[in-house]
């Protein structure tokens, strides 16, 4: 693979996993209505700091590490504590304001979305098993181009995160002028309810 093959199938492959509904999906739909269109891209540069340090891992030779069972056992149940933690976070917001408006003082900061989207990537373990798994494989073919290969994959997988969920918290701010307060409340409470449930799920799943 050339470095152009390389950033195409890492960019296309990369929409793969955004798309998919979870607890990253859910804190950008919440975050969207607290802070408008930056809750896309802040969600994804907190996403992108634990990704840029798998991507050298695995691309020096820890694979092996990430995949170890007791290494799953672990994130799946400080994860899980922490998805749930998140989730009740989003309720409690609800609590706090009258209203959902761009706001510093709730729960969905700009500053808390990047640390927020920081730890929702490090505690899904089945977003470590990815990169342990396929993203290894991609990964192993950059390779072979050392650094300068890693980091065109790299630039090419945060790309496809970052248009989709831009995309997502873009739609969403423009549709909050047609949307009710009511349906914007009932949004975070789903989004909240997603991320309580991924969090026992991962925790259920070890025990």
């Amino acid at each position: 693979m050339g470095l152009v093959s390389i950033f195409g199938s890492s960019f296309i492959l990369g929409f793969s996993g955004a798309i998919m509904p979870g607890p990253l999906l859910a804190l950008v739909l919440s975050g969207s209505y607290q802070v408008g269109f930056k809750a896309g891209p802040l969600t994804v540069i907190g996403h992108g700091i634990p990704e840029l340090g798998v991507v050298l891992a695995l691309g020096f030779g820890l694979g092996e590490f990430l995949k170890s069972d007791l290494v799953f056992q672990l994130i799946s149940l400080i994860g899980g504590g922490m998805l749930i933690y998140l989730g009740w976070g989003m309720f409690r917001s609800l609590t706090r304001a009258s209203e959902l408006k761009k706001s510093t003082d709730l729960s969905f900061s700009r500053g808390n979305l990047v640390i927020k989207g920081l730890l929702t990537s490090v505690f899904n373990p089945y977003w470590l098993m990815w990169w342990a798994t396929v993203g290894m494989a991609l990964i192993l073919s950059a390779a072979k181009y050392q650094l300068v290969g890693i980091l065109v994959f790299f630039l090419g997988h945060i790309l496809s995160d970052l248009i989709w969920y831009s995309g997502v918290s873009f739609a969403l701010d423009r549709g909050k002028i047609f949307l009710s307060p009511a349906f914007h409340r009932g949004m975070i409470a789903v989004c909240g309810g997603v991320m309580i449930f991924f969090g026992l799920y991962f925790i259920l799943g070890v025990v």
